[in-house]
């Protein structure tokens, strides 16, 4: 292996590979999950819809965030105009009944998408770990080349089969440039 080794006592995130092309990626990220490997990471210059395929990276719980935030606004928004319209200040303006369900509608839908809409950007924030200033693969010697040109595969050291010798020659079967072990 290239790079250096994590020290006695590191513990590893996982072992790194380099690709020269998304191709290459591609085809390595599907070696690999076909071989078992359940827990693999990509980092590329750009988004390749075909490697989150090969990864199977299509599983999100955002949207059940949204369904839940948008529900609970719908219910928050009528249940506090009831609350106002019956309960707490109850109107009688031109023998209307004071459970104007009709009136509630705009103002329910209102809160409906707000809540739905502020449910989106937290939970994609929270889901997506954020803020994270630091992140163990900018430890790997060439990973600054990332944001160029270059793409990696990441065999990462949570994955219940692992083990350091077998994911480097996993990795360096599928024709990778580098392969590293990335530290903690």
């Amino acid at each position: 292996m290239t790079a250096h080794a994590p020290a006695a006592g590191e513990s590893l995130h996982g072992v790194m590979a380099e690709y020269a092309t998304p191709a290459d990626v591609i085809a390595a990220a599907k070696t690999v999950r076909a071989a078992g490997w359940t827990k693999v990471d990509a980092y590329t210059p750009f988004p390749i819809e075909e490697l989150n395929e090969a990864l199977d990276l299509h599983h999100s719980k955002v949207p059940l965030v949204v369904l839940g935030g948008g529900l609970a606004g719908l219910v928050g928004g009528y249940a506090m105009q009831y609350w106002m319209s019956v309960v707490d200040y109850p109107l009688n303006i031109g023998g209307r009944p004071f459970h104007s369900w009709v009136a509630f509608i705009p103002p329910t839908f209102e809160t409906t998408v707000l809540f739905a809409g502020i449910s989106a950007v937290v939970g994609m924030i929270v889901l997506n770990g954020l803020p994270r200033p630091y992140h163990p693969v900018f430890n790997a010697p060439r990973f600054a080349t990332a944001s160029r040109d270059r793409y990696f595969l990441v065999l990462l050291a949570e994955d219940p089969r692992f083990d350091r010798a077998a994911a480097a020659k996993a990795l360096r079967e599928t024709g990778a440039v580098d392969v590293c072990e990335v530290p903690e």
